[in-house]
C-alpha cells in the first residue's frame, strides 16, 4: 500500500470516528437543550461546553467504531470476497480448506498487493459511507425511543404539549432522519455492489489467486508474505 492509499485509509477510518460521534454528540446537546435544562441547568456557551461536546464526539464516536457492530449484520457479511476466495481454493489439488480467519488473510494480502489503486478508493469510500449511515441510523432510532420517552413522563408530570414543542420537533427530526435513512438507504446495496466488483476481478486473475495462495502456504510454513 503506497502513501496515498495509507494517508487516505487514515482519512476514512477518522472519518468513521467523527462522523458519528459528531451526530451523537449534537443530538446529546439538544436533547439537553430540549429536555433536561429544564430539570438540571447548566452552562454549555462556554469553553467547558465546548470540551464537553468534543469529549462526547471522541468518546461516543470511539466507541461506535470499537464496537464494530456494523460488521455483524448481513450486508455486511452477505459475499464477501474472503468467502469466494474460501469456494475457490477448496477446489484446488488436494482438498485444501481455509477457514474464514485464513481466507480473510489471503484476501487482505490480494488486496494490498494485486488490486488497482481505484479498487481501494471504492472500497474505502463506500466502506465508510456503509459504516456511517448504519451509525446514524442506530443513534436516530436511540435517540427516538429516548426522546418518545422524555415526552411521556412530562405528560405524566402534567406537563402541557405547548410547553414541549421543542422536545416534540425534535423527536419529529429524529424520526424523519431514521425514516429517511431506512427508506432510501443506498449502503447496504452499494456494498454489495463493491463486493460483486471484488469478486469479478478475483475471478479474472485466477492466476493472481494461485500465486499469492502458493506465497500463503509458503508463508505457513516459516516464510513471510
Amino acid at each position: 500500500m503506497n502513501t496515498t492509499q495509507t494517508s487516505s485509509f487514515g482519512m476514512y477510518e477518522a472519518s468513521r470516528i467523527l462522523v458519528p460521534g459528531f451526530y451523537f454528540a449534537s443530538l446529546a446537546f439538544m436533547l439537553y437543550y430540549f429536555f433536561v435544562s429544564r430539570y438540571l441547568l447548566l452552562t454549555t456557551y462556554t469553553a467547558f461546553g465546548i470540551l464537553v461536546f468534543l469529549f462526547l464526539v471522541l468518546v461516543s464516536g470511539l466507541t461506535m467504531y470499537a464496537k464494530e457492530s456494523t460488521k455483524r449484520r448481513q450486508a455486511f457479511l452477505k459475499n464477501q470476497p474472503s468467502s469466494y476466495l474460501q469456494d475457490i481454493i477448496r477446489r484446488f489439488p488436494g482438498d485444501i480448506v481455509l477457514n474464514e480467519s485464513e481466507a480473510r488473510q489471503l484476501y487482505f494480502y490480494i488486496l494490498n498487493h494485486h488490486f488497482p489503486s481505484a479498487f481501494h478508493d471504492k472500497i474505502f469510500f463506500f466502506g465508510t459511507v456503509y459504516h456511517i449511515m448504519n451509525q446514524i441510523r442506530r443513534t436516530s432510532l436511540w435517540f427516538t425511543m429516548l426522546s418518545a420517552l422524555c415526552l411521556v413522563f412530562q405528560v405524566a408530570a402534567s406537563i402541557q404539549l405547548e410547553e414541549q414543542r421543542g422536545l416534540i420537533c425534535f423527536f419529529l427530526l429524529v424520526v424523519f432522519i431514521y425514516l429517511l435513512n431506512v427508506k432510501y438507504n443506498k449502503a447496504d446495496s452499494k456494498m454489495q455492489e463493491n463486493y460483486q466488483d471484488q469478486i469479478f476481478w478475483l475471478q479474472m486473475n485466477p492466476d493472481v489467486i494461485k500465486h499469492s495462495f502458493d506465497k500463503y502456504q509458503q508463508a505457513k510454513k516459516g516464510g513471510q508474505l
